[in-house]
């Protein structure tokens, strides 16, 4: 038995925050709070699909209020985090500093340049028939997979970040997170 199991019991027992949150990804969370609330001898599906049957109503609206608190408070979390990353995002935006405002590109460019002298390389020495360079650098694969892996990772991150440095600087405030959302949904639920 897992937590979705008893998404349908709970929601039918007058919590359905919690109860569709029991069915999702935040299951185990969920579960733990219901079992305390319950005061299931283990926060385990089974103990608390065993503590249901004699729950009483105030029970489970408790564990309901808990989980709405708990939602709001990661909410709240992100939504100061993201209120503080859009005043260094507009500091930034705002800041003459050459250094600060093209360092990502130029880490761009030179990549870009890397990536293309590799290739050169690699041509010239098929071109010229230079095994050991070629030997040498399939030997490295796995090195020069995981470097540049890690050095897109950082491109992709940039350019990402430029995006919502856009939008914020069109809109004055970042598009909503998956919880933003999803806290936005159960404050009117309420």
């Amino acid at each position: 038995m897992d937590w979705a199991d008893l998404a349908k019991q709970v929601i039918a027992l007058g919590a359905p925050v919690l109860g569709s949150a029991l069915g999702g990804p935040l299951g185990g969370a969920a579960g733990k709070i219901l079992s305390e609330a319950l005061g299931a001898p283990s926060p385990t599906p089974d103990a608390v699909q065993a503590s249901l049957p004699v729950a009483v109503p105030d029970q489970i609206a408790e564990a309901e209020r808990l989980w709405c608190e708990a939602i709001r408070a990661e909410a709240e979390t992100q939504r100061i985090a993201i209120s503080e990353t859009q005043a260094t995002i507009r500091a930034e935006l705002a800041a003459s500093d050459p250094v600060q405002r093209w360092w990502r590109p130029a880490y761009a460019f030179e990549l870009t340049a890397e990536c293309a002298a590799l290739w050169a390389v690699l041509v010239h020495e098929f071109w010229t028939g230079d095994v050991a360079t070629i030997n040498a650098l399939i030997g490295a694969t796995a090195l020069l997979v995981a470097y540049w892996g890690f050095r897109f990772g950082v491109l992709g991150v940039y350019v990402s970040g430029r995006t919502r440095e856009k939008v914020c600087a069109a809109t004055g405030q970042d598009s909503p997170s998956v919880i933003d959302r999803l806290a936005k949904a159960v404050v009117k639920k309420k």
